[in-house]
């Protein structure tokens, strides 16, 4: 199935047997939409015949509406999970994956913190887990919406700090210390460096690139020089490039870490990237059987395979410098 063709005709059966029980829950929805409207404008007018207060009119009929919407919505709630676990197992499966829909202990997310290349939250969630392994390489994906509290004089509310994948493969080449790559900060470079860079007591240092379109592109620090100029070869770093356009995100960064590895010389590398909600089901508003939803989704699991693919397939001769040299 990681053929295009292929999904279609393998998961279109599977959707037209749930197609009956969309159309079902639409019909309910907008019921529920209907209802919603005609209880809270009745809620108004027997307020304002009665002379009750406006805040009361305003709550009860909020209140009306919303609830009856929520009874509206719910088969159709129930059937979006639905769709997205089962096309996502099943895709998930094909491109010799697992897939879980919850998150709940978040792989490696402290280290991704730690590493400053997520920012802080005061609220957080998970979701879409995929796993597997690739070149004798064990990985992890999953998504994050990570969320700030922000207050004014009147109203507390939360925005959005990040919202993207977070990867953790664990790297089959030696690695020692830690190896930091972030995106270049422009005009704040100098204050960065004089700012940063520490980590587990350990003194970061600027590591110069070679190629000066990496340069433009990254900031690297690290424990060890000599170590990051092993890992970060020319060719990782085209790559490291290319996973934006691959992600249809912004923002690649990631840290090689000794620490997190299992076993002498096997570190882990964590990748971050901005790319939005992805893996989702599509519109519950349309029919299940649309190419459209199948292609979308595809094309989204094409993509990790692309990823780690990416960043793990073998390195052409000669393009590393042993860091024994």
């Amino acid at each position: 199935m990681r053929d295009l063709t292929q999904a279609i005709a393998e998961l279109t059966p599977w959707l037209e047997g749930l197609e009956s029980e969309r159309k079902s829950a639409v019909a309910q929805s907008y019921k529920g939409l209907a209802l919603g409207a005609a209880g809270a404008a009745a809620w108004v007018l027997v307020c304002y015949a009665a002379s009750w207060p406006v805040p009361v009119m305003f709550v009860g009929g909020v209140v009306i509406f919303i609830g009856l919407m929520a009874w509206g919505s719910h088969r159709l709630n129930k059937l979006r999970k639905t769709v997205k676990a089962g096309l996502n197992d099943r895709f998930a499966e094909a491109f010799g994956m697992r897939y879980r829909a919850e998150v709940h202990n978040p792989i490696r997310f402290d280290a991704f913190r730690e590493h400053d290349l997520v920012p802080t939250s005061d609220r957080k969630s998970f979701e879409d887990l995929f796993s597997g392994e690739v070149h004798g390489a064990d990985f992890d994906l999953y998504e994050a919406h990570l969320e700030q509290r922000r207050r004014t004089k009147n109203r507390t509310y939360y925005v959005t700090v990040f919202r993207g994948v977070l990867i953790r493969i664990n790297f089959p080449r030696t690695v020692e210390g830690v190896t930091l790559v972030k995106r270049d900060a422009g005009m704040f470079n100098a204050l960065e460096g004089w700012a940063k860079k520490t980590f587990s007591g350990k003194k970061l240092e600027r590591v110069g690139l070679v190629d000066p379109t990496f340069e433009k592109a990254f900031e690297v620090y690290g424990t060890d020089q000599v170590m990051a100029r092993y890992l970060l070869t020319p060719s990782f770093m085209e790559r490291l490039l290319k996973l934006e356009s691959v992600l249809k995100g912004k923002n690649v960064r990631c840290v090689f870490d000794e620490n997190l590895g299992e076993g002498a010389g096997r570190g882990e590398l964590l990748i971050v990237a901005e790319t939005g909600n992805k893996f989702e089901a599509g519109s519950m508003f349309k029919p299940l059987t649309d190419q459209s939803r199948i292609a979308t989704l595809h094309g989204e699991f094409s993509m990790i395979d692309d990823i780690i693919h990416t960043v793990l397939e073998p390195a052409s001769e000669g393009g590393g410098v042993s860091p024994q040299a």
